[in-house]
């Protein structure tokens, strides 16, 4: 019975969580096909809405809060379309602080984005906020483009507030993500509209050289692009003939005016854009003084203008251009007219158009009505360019303050890194100081290995040398008493052989007495052979060979050095019996002692002598010069080289000395 309770329990808990994926399911699918129904064409703005907040409602049931941001960021945008601007804040503001909440970056920038279009006409330095947050976002996200997109906003903004520096290095700096990037007609055509931001910029400052340049640059890029482009090419027309204006270049103008005017439908299908264009051309016939066409043209845009109630805005330049051209004919009174109409436009726009109909009027006007506006003029004037020092100050502040929540946001993040880096150069650092220093070591222990051989081979061919000398002394000293046996005691043996024979046979007195003294005679001859038998059995010359070497070495150093010196030695000592590599660290232990004592001792005499005191070789080298304290001298490499030796041949080293008295090397090693 327990048993089949527990699996009813189990099918039902497995019913319910097949039911709720089923319903989760079904609510994504509503979601989206709510979404999709607010996107279609013809469809009412109150039905659009009544479709984002069902989608809005059932997001906010799943918990999902990927859908939420979805739907919230959807009705944000119908709400947005239809005006309805204190719905869209609340909505974009409250998904921001959720999509910050979850880290999700990208939703976080796009809707960073929307709130800086929508403040864009509102409150600029809120625009520039939000744009350059989402900036730093896409940046961070390494999204080249869109930062490209975004520093295009920012540029525009900073362009429209006069902040022409700024906006300058924002629009090359996203020229210079958007060359980076694989070309496609998208990223040709922000690339274009940042080169029609720098013409602005440009025109705006005077350069009309650069101004030009950057316009054609746009409308190259724009005539290359796929499709129909025809209005940003007559867009990118009507900049470059503004800039001609500016420059004196009326013809110029003139024919970029004339072709985009030219153009058929333009007035029917976009008639705000061709009530500019055409009062442009008018204005430029005007400057040039060719006045056959006005004020016919002028009045024309402004009939066409009249006829929209959206199409305000440029009317205030045709009422300027209108109130030039009475005002220069003298017809005052429709120069005040269009001025005073001009002034009263401009009240609901921006300030720049204001603050020129003040200027218009001030011209046109006469006596205190003329102060009266130049003084309003320069009222505005001055408040216009506190502002605008306001404003670029704030975008600094705004961009400084991004900055440092940035800052703090990465410091974290930074300062593990930066352990880790250091962390590893240190290591590698260590490492590399290690292996340096090691291979310094065996490179010096290479070299002193390689020199010793050349002074140990230097050596070895002196004393093969002198070996050399030895053996020719021993072959005259073997002729020349193979010479003395021949010519000396083999002849007396003749002779004492030859005066016996006669004797022989002899009995008398005076033979037996001459036979005795030749008896004695070749007892003499018999000692003179042991003589030489001995001399030749004798090796005369053992063992003078290594101190005929030493002799040479000391003799040779101390006339240079110009030192006296005394040299003794036992010849018992068998140098035959010990090795080459002994006697070469002996050599070179002397050579080293003289070298130190002609650099240091100043020494006047030097006693060097060889012992044999129970199988050990004492060697002991004294000086007269000035010595020195053995208890604070340093050790030179000199010495370390000396002690090297002495080690090698497991001998011993003592130096003593003192000031004014000398010094005294005694050197021990076995035989």
């Amino acid at each position: 019975m327990n048993f089949k309770i527990k699996i009813l329990l189990i099918l039902l808990m497995l019913s319910s969580l097949s039911w709720a994926q089923l319903s989760l399911k079904e609510q994504k699918d509503s979601i989206s096909f709510y979404i999709s129904q607010t996107q279609k064409k013809n469809i009412q703005t109150a039905l659009k809405i009544k479709y984002a907040r069902k989608a809005q409602d059932l997001s906010l049931k799943t918990g999902v809060k990927a859908l939420i941001v979805k739907s919230n960021i959807n009705l944000a945008e119908i709400y947005l379309d239809a005006g309805l601007n204190t719905d869209f804040l609340k909505v974009s503001k409250r998904n921001l602080q959720l999509t910050e909440k979850i880290k999700d970056t990208v939703s976080t920038a796009f809707i960073s984005r929307e709130l800086g279009f929508y403040y864009y006409q509102k409150v600029t330095d809120s625009a520039f906020y939000y744009f350059n947050k989402s900036k730093k976002l896409y940046w961070a996200l390494k999204d080249e483009f869109n930062t490209a997109v975004l520093l295009l906003d920012i540029a525009i903004t900073q362009k429209n507030e006069k902040d022409f520096t700024g906006s300058e290095i924002s629009s090359v700096e996203g020229i210079s993500l958007l060359e980076s990037l694989k070309s496609n007609d998208e990223v040709r055509k922000k690339k274009a509209f940042h080169y029609n931001n720098l013409g602005l910029v440009f025109d705006q400052l005077e350069q009309y050289d650069d101004a030009i340049l950057y316009h054609k640059k746009m409308y190259d890029i724009i005539s290359g692009l796929k499709g129909d482009n025809q209005w940003l090419l007559d867009v990118s027309s009507n900049n470059l003939g503004l800039v001609y204006i500016h420059s004196g270049q009326y013809d110029l103008a003139l024919k970029k005016f004339k072709d985009i005017l030219s153009r058929k439908g333009l007035a029917e299908n976009d008639p705000e854009f061709y009530i500019l264009v055409l009062d442009n051309y008018a204005h430029t016939l005007h400057l040039s003084k060719q006045h056959a066409q006005l004020p016919s043209l002028y009045l024309e845009a402004l009939s066409i203008a009249n006829q929209f109630d959206s199409i305000a805005y440029p009317t205030i330049a045709i009422h300027h251009h209108l109130a030039e051209y009475y005002h220069e004919y003298k017809q005052q009174d429709s120069a005040k007219y269009y001025a005073y109409k001009a002034k009263e436009i401009s009240k609901k726009y921006h300030n720049d158009d204001l603050l020129r109909s003040l200027l218009l009027l001030s011209q046109i006007e006469v006596d205190s009505i003329a102060v009266k506006h130049y003084k309003a003029y320069i009222k505005l004037n001055d408040s216009l360019q506190m502002n605008e020092r306001k404003i670029r100050n704030k975008f600094t502040r705004i961009q400084f303050e991004t900055n440092q929540i940035e800052e703090r946001n990465a410091q974290i993040e930074r300062e593990k890194l930066w352990l880790t880096i250091l962390s590893g150069i240190l290591l590698i650092t260590v490492v590399l100081i290690y292996v340096i220093v090691t291979q310094r070591t065996k490179n010096k222990e290479l070299k002193l290995i390689q020199h010793q051989q050349v002074a140990n081979e230097e050596i070895y061919n002196l004393m093969l040398s002198q070996q050399g000398r030895i053996e020719e002394a021993r072959t005259i000293e073997k002729k020349r008493i193979s010479q003395e046996l021949h010519d000396g005691v083999l002849g007396r043996l003749f002779g004492t052989r030859l005066s016996l024979d006669s004797l022989n046979m002899a009995s008398s007195v005076e033979a037996i007495k001459t036979r005795g003294h030749y008896i004695d005679e070749l007892q003499t001859i018999e000692q003179d052979i042991r003589k030489v038998s001995h001399e030749l059995n004798t090796d005369f010359i053992s063992g003078s060979g290594f101190i005929d070497i030493i002799k040479t070495l000391v003799n040779t150093q101390t006339k240079v050095f110009n030192i006296n010196y005394s040299l003794t030695y036992d010849e018992t000592i068998s140098w035959d019996s010990i090795s080459n590599k002994t006697k070469i660290h002996i050599y070179r232990l002397i050579q080293e002692a003289l070298h130190n004592i002609y650099k240091h001792a100043k020494a006047s005499l030097i006693q060097i002598s060889f012992k044999l005191n129970n199988d050990v070789i004492c060697l002991i080298i004294s000086d007269n010069g000035v010595g020195f304290s053995s208890e604070k001298q340093k050790k030179g490499i000199g010495i370390k080289n000396m002690y090297s030796r002495i080690d090698e041949i497991e001998g011993k080293l003592d130096i003593k000395s003192e000031k004014n008295k000398g010094t005294t090397i005694r050197i021990n090693i076995p035989t």
